[in-house]
């Protein structure tokens, strides 16, 4: 007899993304969500607590009412596009080169708008140079030069510098240092905001959290020394609030020789996989002296389409059974491939 496994589906724990956003917030003056990161997300941080969401692309500006809680960083923008999106109610920008900078400057110089501008720095980053990544951001002098150009601007109410380091970020919570190597105490005494991004781990297969304790501990000892100078500290995590909170329920529809096939795929579900690449956990999962080992496989024709390639289950596995990818709830979005569909997401306590 055939089994017709119910369609896989996500959940979204509203009481873990509100746990996780108030752990962060012990340790920052302002959060921001990244909303990339799982746009529906962004809706609960926007009614359930006193966030900011942190916006890249006006097409993401549909998860969002009021528009004044609205971090927009911008990219190669026009007049035309800040005129807009002042008028939709946004009046925090971030910008990460002279040409945008110099652009919202040229917009704004005959009006009576305020607004909070934060400059991006460009830091380094310890990584191995694998020409995969774009860097953004202005060096530490364009920073410098540009921040005591804007002091006392008529147009601006707030101040600050911004940078990001890349997801799941554990090695480089050394920030004070950097800093203080980087911005000139003349900058520090005229931004009245640090926004060191995002970058907080979560767990996944192939990666150690052990670290994050020390993370929250960095993290503290930055906001009071910030607090010295009579600097907020802000923080935009993304993945940190959004990934524990998720969890992809999918259904066996085949096993062989060791393999597990389930009825979804990283293509529509985990493009994380691929990209950064993290492995999700399955629930229920055991160490490889308790299990027998498997490959979890997605439904589709490519050979990439790899949930895990080794994880150690108790129970034998069969054509029907559930199995639950945990901390899923970060970056799950999908492409067209084999004419994938979207799977849907219930929002769930």
């Amino acid at each position: 007899m055939n089994i017709i496994a119910p369609a896989p589906r996500f959940t979204l724990s509203k009481k873990i993304i509100l746990e996780q956003y108030r752990k962060v917030k012990e340790v920052a003056d302002i959060v921001a969500f990244s909303s990339k990161t799982n746009p529906k997300v962004s809706p609960l941080i926007e009614a359930e607590t006193d966030g900011l969401l942190s916006v890249h692309m006006p097409n993401e500006l549909k998860h969002t009412k009021d528009m004044s809680r609205v971090l927009f960083l911008a990219q190669a923008w026009t007049p035309e596009m800040i005129r807009e999106l002042y008028e939709k109610g946004i009046r925090s920008f971030a910008v990460d080169n002279e040409f945008d900078l110099d652009t919202l400057l040229s917009t704004v110089d005959d009006t009576d708008w305020m607004i909070t501008l934060l400059l991006r720095l460009k830091l380094k980053e310890h990584s191995i140079r694998t020409e995969r990544y774009f860097v953004f951001g202005m060096s530490s002098d364009t920073i410098n030069k540009r921040i005591a150009q804007l002091k006392g601007n008529k147009n601006i109410e707030k101040l600050g510098v911004h940078f990001h380091r890349k997801t799941q970020n554990v090695n480089e919570w050394k920030i004070q240092p950097e800093i203080e190597d980087a911005l000139t105490e003349g900058t520090l005494e005229a931004i009245d905001i640090l926004n060191i991004g995002g970058g907080l781990p979560s767990e996944y297969a192939n990666t150690n959290v052990d670290v994050i304790n020390g993370i929250f501990r960095r993290i503290s000892e930055l906001r009071e020394w910030l607090h010295e100078k009579n600097i907020k500290l802000m923080i935009e995590p993304g993945r940190f609030i959004s990934a524990p909170a998720g969890k992809l329920v999918s259904h066996i529809t085949g096993v062989y020789d060791n393999n597990i096939i389930v009825n979804a795929s990283v293509y529509n579900s985990d493009m994380d996989a691929i990209l950064v690449p993290v492995k999700l956990r399955i629930e229920g999962e055991v160490g490889n002296d308790s299990g027998e080992p498997y490959v979890v496989k997605g439904c589709t024709p490519c050979s990439m389409d790899l949930f895990r390639y080794r994880v150690y289950l108790k129970d034998e596995p069969k054509i029907g059974d559930e199995l639950v990818f945990i901390n899923a709830g970060a970056y799950n979005f999908w492409s067209n491939f084999c004419d994938l569909e979207e799977i849907v997401t219930e929002i769930i306590d």
